[in-house]
């Protein structure tokens, strides 16, 4: 009987963990300042976009593809705003730097390399369009 027992506390405890996790899925988080930005990272940064999307990836990561598609759509119909990709796969390194403990993360980059918002697994458009909007506003 205590076999039972431990089986739905277990069960139990992993549904509420995995609504916690899916509740954080897509969120868009103000960004704190990088000490220093990796050099990987600081060339993909366009200097003529007012932002540049860099999707940090891995090379076996399935939700990576689905926002590749999204990002890539995004960036082609929003004036800009462009997107690039980081394979983390062989630079460990760099998401250690970066912070970045799961893939998709999604770091919107100013011009000159400051970090102004992250998105932790797949960005919801909506959301992430709202977000980018005064980054993305002409004076």
């Amino acid at each position: 009987m205590t076999g039972v027992w431990v089986v739905l506390a277990v069960l139990a405890a992993a549904t509420v963990l995995g609504f916690l996790l899916r509740g954080r899925d897509g969120r868009v988080r103000r960004s704190k300042p990088a000490a220093d930005l990796p050099a990987q990272v600081r060339d993909l940064i366009d200097p003529a976009s007012p932002v540049t999307l860099v999707q940090l990836s891995t090379t076996f990561c399935a939700p990576c593809r689905h926002t590749r598609v999204i990002l890539s759509d995004l960036a082609s119909r929003t004036d800009g705003l462009e997107h690039r990709e980081l394979d983390l796969t062989d630079m460990p390194e760099v998401a250690t730097s970066l912070k970045v403990l799961r893939t998709p993360t999604t770091v919107a980059y100013a011009p000159d390399g400051a970090e102004l918002l992250r998105v932790g697994g797949v960005p919801r458009r909506d959301v992430l369009v709202e977000a980018l909007r005064p980054h993305l506003a002409r004076p």
